[in-house]
C-alpha cells in the first residue's frame, strides 16, 4: 500500500466559488458578476456588436436610405402643391383656365402613388435586413453559449439565457422592424421641412427652428429616464422567465413537497415587479408625449396667429400660410412617433447591452491557439497515462479549493476514488475532463498538457459519464451515436450489447428507433444511465470517467454493467467515482479521500487487509447489504 497523505486534494467540491465568511456588522459582499442580470462588457461592446451585425448588409442599408430619401421628397411635395394651387391655380380657374389645377392634382396624385410604392419597397428591404440580423444574433448567442466553460453555465442560469434569446431579441426586432423607418423618416422630415419653411418664409421658419430647443431637451430627458426604466423592465422579465423555468424543471419535487403555494407567492412577487417596471416605462412615455405635444401646440398656435396677421396685412400669401400650417403638422406629428421610436430604442438598447455582455464573456477553458497533436496510444492499447503535476485549483472569486498535489495514473489502470460526499472526488474528475483548468500546475495526457490539446482531440480521448444521464429528444440510436456520429447501426447495437442495454432497447415500441422524448422521459432513470454508458463506450475513449454513474441502476442493472466493464475497460484508463463499493470490486487501485486528502492508495484487497478507512467503508457497506 502506498501512502498518499502528502497528496492534498482540497476541500469539498462546489458548483461555485466558496462563500465569503460573514462578519458581524460588515457590509454584505459585492455580488458576483454572474449574479447580475447585466454581465460586464467593454464600454463600446454594444456599438461594436451592432456594427458587426450591420456591416455585411451595408448595401441594403444604403438602399433603404435612398428609398426613404426619395419617398420623403414625394411626401413633402404635397403642401407646396397646395400652396401653388391656392395662390396660382385657383385664380386661373376663375378665369376659365383649368390646366394648372389639373396639373397640380395629377402631380399630387403621382407623388402619393410614388410615396406608397417607395414605402412598400422600403418595408420589404428593411424586413430582410432585420430578419437577417436576428437570425445571425440568435445563432451567435447559441454558438457562443456552447463555447463558454462549465463554470459559466453553473452560475448563469438557463432562464437568463432563454430571456436573452427571446424577449431581448424580440425588443431588437421591434426596433429594426418599426424603429428604423420611424427614425430615418422623422430625421428626413425635420430636415426637408426645416429647409422648406425657411424657403417659404424665413421669419416664421426661424421661430420654428427655435422650438427645436425645448423639444430636444424633452427628448434627452425622456431618453435618460426611460433607459433606466427599460433596464429594470428587462431584468424583471428575465427574473420571471428564470422562476418559471426553474419551477417547471423541478415540477416533481414541487408536487412532492407541496411547493405550489409558496411558488405561487414568489412568482406573484416577480410578476408584480415586472408589472411595476413596465408601468414606469409607460409612464415615462406618457410624460414625454404630453410635454412634446404642449410644445408643438403652443408653437403652431403662435405661428398661425402671427401668419394670419401678416396675410391680413398683405405681407404673406394665403397659400404660403396654408403650406406652413400643413408643414407644421407634418413636423410635429412625427414627434409622437419619435417618442415611440425612443421607446423601442431604449428597450432594445437595454436588451442589446445584456446580449453584448453575454457575447463578451470569454471561456475560462479556452481552445489553444496552436493545438499540440495527441500522440497515438502506446503499444496499440486504448489506455493513456494521466499525470496531475503539482496541480492546485481555486475559483476566480474565491480562495484556493484544491491545494497543490501530484498524482500519476498509469495507462490501462482502473482507479476507483471513494470517500464521503464533498471530499473533492468530483472536482478531481472535472479537472481530468478539463471542465475546469487548474490555477496551478498541469494535467497531462500521455505527456501532453490538456490545455495544449484541441477540444476535439481531448473529447475523443477523455469521456465522462455523470450521475445524471441526459438524453436529447430523438431516438435511442441517435442518443447512443452522439459518442461517435459516424457509427453504423451495427456499432450502436454492439455498444448497447456490451453494456447490457440491448434487451430493454429491443423491447421498446420501436426498438432503437424509439423516440425517448424530452430529457429521455419515456424510459426509466436506470435505462437512461445504460444508454449514457453505451454512448460513452461507443466513443472508444482512452480515458473513461464514471462520476457516480451507477447510482441510478438497480442491483441487476449494476451487476450487468460491472460484468460489461470488465471486458470493455480492459486496457483502458478508467477513473470510477462511486459511493457504492460494489463498483470498486473490479478496480486495480483505490484512492480513499477524506477531508480533501488522499488518505489511502492501493489495491482493494490490500486496503481491506490494512484495516484502515477503506476497510471500515467496506465493512459498513457489507453490513448494509445484510
Amino acid at each position: 500500500m502506498t501512502s498518499a497523505t502528502e497528496q492534498q486534494l482540497g476541500e469539498p467540491e462546489r458548483t461555485g466559488p466558496p462563500p465569503a465568511a460573514a462578519t458581524p456588522g460588515a457590509a454584505p459582499p459585492e455580488p458576483d458578476a454572474f449574479d447580475r442580470d447585466v454581465l460586464p462588457a467593454p464600454r463600446n461592446a454594444q456599438s461594436v456588436l451592432l456594427r458587426s451585425l450591420l456591416r455585411p448588409r451595408r448595401r441594403r442599408l444604403w438602399l433603404t436610405t435612398v428609398l426613404l430619401l426619395v419617398q420623403q421628397a414625394a411626401v413633402q411635395a404635397g403642401p407646396l402643391l397646395v400652396a401653388y394651387a391656392i395662390d396660382h391655380a385657383i385664380p386661373q380657374v376663375r378665369e376659365g383656365r383649368h390646366g394648372a389645377l389639373a396639373a397640380v392634382a395629377a402631380a399630387y396624385l403621382g407623388c402619393g402613388l410614388a410615396a406608397g410604392l417607395l414605402q412598400r419597397a422600403f418595408i420589404r428591404v428593411a424586413a430582410l435586413i432585420s430578419q437577417d440580423v436576428l437570425i445571425e444574433l440568435r445563432a451567435r448567442m447559441f454558438r457562443h453559449a456552447q463555447t463558454l466553460s462549465l463554470d459559466f453555465h453553473e452560475r448563469y442560469t438557463s432562464g437568463r439565457l432563454i430571456s436573452r434569446a427571446t424577449s431581448d431579441v424580440e425588443s431588437i426586432r421591434e426596433l429594426l422592424t418599426d424603429g428604423l423607418e420611424e427614425l430615418i423618416g422623422v430625421v428626413l422630415s425635420c430636415v426637408y421641412i426645416s429647409v422648406l419653411l425657411i424657403v417659404l418664409d424665413w421669419r416664421l421658419g426661424l421661430v420654428t427652428l427655435v422650438s427645436y430647443v425645448p423639444l430636444y431637451v424633452a427628448v434627452r430627458i425622456f431618453q435618460r429616464r426611460s433607459m433606466v426604466a427599460y433596464r429594470r423592465r428587462s431584468t424583471a422579465v428575465a427574473a420571471v422567465i428564470v422562476k418559471f423555468t426553474e419551477t417547471m424543471n423541478g415540477v416533481r419535487p414541487v408536487k412532492s413537497f407541496r411547493r405550489e403555494v409558496p411558488n405561487d407567492a414568489a412568482f406573484d412577487e416577480l410578476n408584480h415587479r415586472h408589472y411595476r417596471a413596465n408601468g414606469d416605462a409607460i409612464l415615462e412615455m406618457a410624460r414625454y408625449v404630453v410635454g412634446s405635444r404642449l410644445i408643438a401646440n403652443v408653437t403652431v398656435a403662435g405661428i398661425v396667429v402671427w401668419g394670419a396677421y401678416r396675410v391680413a396685412g398683405g405681407g404673406m400669401a394665403l397659400g404660403v400660410l396654408a403650406a406652413f400650417a400643413l408643414y407644421l403638422r407634418r413636423l410635429y406629428d412625427p414627434i409622437d412617433r419619435l417618442g415611440m421610436f425612443l421607446n423601442s430604442y431604449q428597450s432594445a438598447a437595454a436588451s442589446l447591452e445584456k446580449i453584448a455582455g453575454l457575447l463578451a464573456q470569454a471561456p475560462t477553458v479556452p481552445e489553444p491557439e496552436r493545438p499540440a497533436p495527441l500522440p497515438p496510444a502506446a503499444h496499440g492499447r486504448p489506455g493513456r497515462e494521466v499525470v496531475f503535476d503539482r496541480v492546485r485549483f481555486g475559483y476566480r472569486t474565491g480562495g484556493e479549493v484544491l491545494p497543490e498535489f501530484s498524482l500519476r495514473l498509469p495507462a490501462g489502470q482502473l482507479v476507483a476514488v471513494v470517500g464521503a460526499t464533498g471530499a473533492g472526488k468530483s472536482t478531481l474528475a472535472k479537472l481530468l475532463a478539463r471542465f475546469y483548468d487548474p490555477t496551478g500546475g498541469r494535467v497531462l495526457l500521455d505527456g501532453t498538457g490538456l490545455a495544449d490539446l484541441s477540444t476535439a482531440d481531448l473529447r475523443r480521448a477523455v469521456v465522462m459519464v455523470t450521475q445524471e444521464a441526459f438524453l436529447f429528444s430523438g431516438t435511442v440510436a441517435d442518443n447512443i451515436s452522439i459518442g461517435r456520429p459516424d457509427a453504423t447501426r451495427e456499432d450502436v447495437e454492439a455498444a448497447a450489447r456490451a453494456i447490457g442495454a440491448h434487451d430493454f432497447i429491443a423491447a421498446l415500441p420501436d426498438g432503437y428507433d424509439t423516440d425517448v422524448r424530452k430529457r429521455g422521459g419515456r424510459i426509466s432513470a436506470g435505462q437512461r444511465q445504460l444508454v449514457a454508458f453505451a454512448r460513452a463506450l461507443l466513443a472508444d475513449p482512452g480515458v473513461l470517467i464514471l462520476d457516480e454513474a451507477t447510482s441510478s441502476l438497480d442491483i441487476p442493472g449494476e451487476r450487468a454493467v460491472q460484468h460489461a466493464m470488465r471486458t470493455v475497460l480492459a486496457g483502458r484508463t478508467a477513473v470510477v467515482i462511486a459511493h457504492r463499493l460494489s463498483t470498486v470490486e473490479i478496480a486495480d487501485r483505490v484512492l480513499v479521500m477524506s477531508a480533501g486528502r488522499i488518505v489511502e492508495d492501493g489495491p482493494p484487497a490490500e486496503l481491506i487487509a490494512a484495516d484502515g478507512h477503506y476497510a471500515h467503508l467496506d465493512a459498513a457497506w457489507r453490513d448494509g447489504l445484510a
